[in-house]
């Protein structure tokens, strides 16, 4: 028998070598596939290279410079906010800093259908400020008019990306030693002096960092552009969306993505460069934050604690009171109508319906994102090879890679024998995949890299199998990791709008995709309902949030 054993444990190691190349396998077939089809339909649409319907992409400078400038000016506005807010943040120890940094992440989590739904809710023509002034000033029109104007896209985008940069900038100055600024000081720099020539040379590798990941956030926003701006602030993401699905454009569509695809991998390589210059422990340095102790101190604690306050949760406040708010005070009744057939319509889909549809969506994109990004994490974490650090970055790439375009990519592959899954339920969960994988790898790869080597080794030389070292070892010390990356897999499902747009089938659609059809259309009925199904869509968004608060520890989803 012990002769059979050799070669039984071989055959193991063989499978257990298969199963870690399944993560690659679903990315060759759901993400490289689709991407290799938009380049061909671009660049050879009759089967043979043909590079002349890129010139016809000539025609769209001016939604891409529109798109370009409204990233950096909103790219601008964040890094102004967040590099004040984080000053205030690392200098001063002031009661529930902690509790106000950590809940600045919650708008980050919120899809962009229900920030956009809460701005609506807030400033828009019909929203709380808009009715106050009115009742107040006895006025007939509403005073404040920014619904399709550039000035709510950029202050959404603020609100959306202000904790990416804010936590970003606060990790990496709170580990700076102090002494330089305090040898500045005693030479006579001071104010402006003291920002130009010492705090921001030295925060710049954060600043740069924190700026391409802005800029490649509001590059490819599709959903605050399309539910608050207008034809007149079409971007590419929206336009690619457009040219495929109500002109049916796809040559251009592909040629555009194509635009878009080159520039985000190109920015998503500076991101990398620019976060290899990121210490990642300098605590022997680190700044200690003290208590305001002048009066002006005290004014800017309390100044910035009120912006982040109002910026963060009055729209989030809005958008709750606004759902029960009805024309005669306080109601139910945009609740109740989400399970009714007002019009008595045989294709009508009750938006209730929509809840049941992104559960099941979610709980089977997190069962998929879990489980690949667990092969996923132990492919590169247990194989220190130069392949595998090839491998890590190629795992990312969903992330670099708009969720429009996505969709777009699987419309276009996913129509012909073996993989005909166009019209399936089923293409859902996996674009939601893609999306969540990373977060999942990101989650339990710090975890797997924390276990000593020679406490597997203990297990082994006690005649524990593979199985029971995995199971008795490694999964208790990675199930916080674990958990974390389901949590983010599914709050990102449950979300997710722009690919689901593209792949949602009528009688199956989503909640994100239900909200945006019911603020396209006019009334106050449909209006009432958006902003009831937003609310419930942000009470899971948060309940999640809290979740991967309490169980995230120092490394786990980081990026």
């Amino acid at each position: 028998m012990d002769r059979h054993r050799p070669a039984v444990s071989r055959a193991v190691q063989l499978a257990g070598r298969g199963l870690l190349l399944v993560p690659l396998l679903f990315l060759i077939l759901f993400f490289f596939y689709p991407l290799a089809t938009i380049f061909s339909v671009s660049l050879a649409p009759e089967g043979t290279l043909d590079l002349s319907g890129l010139g016809a992409l000539a025609t769209f400078n001016d939604i891409l410079w529109f798109t370009i400038g409204q990233a950096l000016l909103s790219t601008f506005l964040t890094l102004v906010l967040a590099l004040g807010t984080a000053f205030v943040f690392v200098r001063f120890e002031f009661p529930g800093k902690a509790l106000l940094l950590s809940l600045s992440t919650l708008a980050f989590v919120l899809p962009t259908v229900v920030v956009a739904a809460a701005f609506k809710a807030l400033i828009g023509e019909r929203g709380l400020v808009n009715q106050a002034l009115m009742s107040v000033l006895q006025l007939e029109a509403p005073p404040i008019q920014l619904e399709r104007t550039l000035t709510l896209i950029l202050i959404v985008h603020v609100f959306y990306n202000f904790a990416v940069a804010l936590r970003l900038l606060t990790s990496f100055w709170a580990n700076q030693s102090p002494r330089m600024e305090e040898a500045a000081r005693v030479l006579g720099a001071h104010g402006w002096r003291l920002w130009w020539e010492i705090r921001l040379p030295v925060l710049r590798p954060a600043i740069l960092a924190s700026s391409v990941l802005v800029f490649i956030f509001t590059f490819t926003s599709f959903g605050v552009i399309i539910i608050l701006g207008g034809p007149q602030y079409a971007t590419l993401e929206v336009e690619i969306y457009q040219q495929a699905v109500n002109l049916f454009n796809l040559p251009v569509a592909a040629g555009l993505s194509l635009a878009q695809i080159g520039l985000m991998f190109a920015m998503m390589i500076v991101y990398t460069r620019l976060q290899r210059q990121i210490p990642l422990d300098l605590q022997s340095t680190r700044q200690v934050a003290r208590p305001p102790r002048t009066r002006h101190e005290r004014w800017l604690v309390r100044g910035t604690v009120v912006v982040m306050l109002v910026l963060l949760f009055a729209p989030l406040g809005a958008l709750a009171i606004r759902s029960v708010m009805g024309t005669e005070g306080f109601t139910l009744r945009y609740y109740q109508e989400l399970g009714m057939n007002a019009r008595r319509s045989v294709l009508f889909v009750p938006p209730i319906q929509s809840i049941g549809n992104s559960l099941a969506f979610a709980l089977a994109t997190t069962v998929m994102a879990v489980t690949l990004g667990m092969l996923t994490a132990y492919l590169l974490g247990r194989n220190p090879t130069r392949w595998a650090r090839w491998l890590d970055p190629v795992f990312m790439l969903p992330l670099a890679t708009s969720a429009v375009t996505l969709g777009f990519g699987f419309i276009l592959a996913l129509d012909e024998p073996p993989l005909n899954l166009r019209t399936s339920p089923v293409l859902i969960p996996i674009a939601h995949t893609l999306v969540a994988m990373p977060f999942v790898v990101r989650s339990v790869l710090p975890a797997l890299h924390s276990i000593p080597a020679s406490l597997l080794d203990s297990g082994r030389t006690l005649g524990a199998a593979p199985w029971q070292v995995w199971r008795w070892i490694e999964l208790p010390l990675i199930s916080r990791g674990v958990l974390v990356g389901a949590t983010f897999a599914f709050t990102i499902s449950m979300g997710e709008f722009g690919a689901s747009l593209f792949v949602v089938r009528p009688n199956t659609p989503t909640m994100p995709v239900v909200i945006f059809r019911l603020l396209s259309q006019p009334g106050a009925l449909n209006l009432g309902q958006a902003m009831a199904m937003s609310t419930l869509l942000m009470a899971v968004c948060a309940v999640s949030f809290i979740a991967i608060e309490r169980l995230r520890t120092a490394g786990v989803g980081e990026f």
